[in-house]
């Protein structure tokens, strides 16, 4: 009993975390999905009045996708680029030509860094899972799984009722 309880009080508290985040989203933007739906999530939340969507991704919060992994971080590194890093400043000239070659093996590591090859992941396209994830953190903050039986718009504008009624009601604490 006090097991179930625990678990239960923790449950609890893990959902609170999460619409906590959610209340801080006010604005999405939707990247494209498989089957349009991406336009069924948009109508569907704006008659709603959930979030307002926006077209330039520079004012989201966060991003609708159904996808997520090395994709995902790719999108988002073209949508959100990183700021440029400041240049360092000149240091002062220094003696002896050992501290250039130093400097010089300084300034190419940072390049050596970017050609690693990109981490393997196992997530891909779900084919009816959607994720709402913070464009500053990347973090998932919602998800859901709604399969459609088939591309129609009418059954792609079922799926997006059916994913903003969930979505309401975690913003709503139920």
């Amino acid at each position: 009993m006090k097991i179930a309880s625990v678990l239960l009080c923790g449950l609890f508290a893990f959902a609170m975390g999460a619409s906590a985040q959610l209340a801080n989203v006010h604005s999405v933007y939707l990247l494209p999905m498989s089957g349009g739906l991406d336009q069924h999530l948009a109508n569907r939340m704006t008659n709603a009045g959930l979030f307002q969507v926006v077209t330039d991704p520079k004012k989201a919060d966060a991003v609708f996708t159904d996808s997520v992994g090395t994709v995902l971080e790719a999108k988002l590194a073209e949508l959100y680029p990183e700021p440029p890093a400041p240049k360092p400043q000149p240091a002062a000239a220094k003696k002896g030509e050992g501290a250039k070659e130093e400097e010089e093996a300084k300034e190419e590591a940072p390049a050596e860094a970017k050609q690693l090859p990109p981490p393997v992941s196992s997530f891909s396209k779900g084919k009816g899972t959607i994720f709402l994830v913070d464009r500053r953190s990347r973090n998932v903050l919602w998800s859901t799984y709604v399969h459609p039986k088939n591309t129609l718009a009418a059954e792609m504008d079922r799926t997006a009722g059916e994913i903003v009624g969930r979505l309401q009601r975690v913003l709503r604490g139920k």
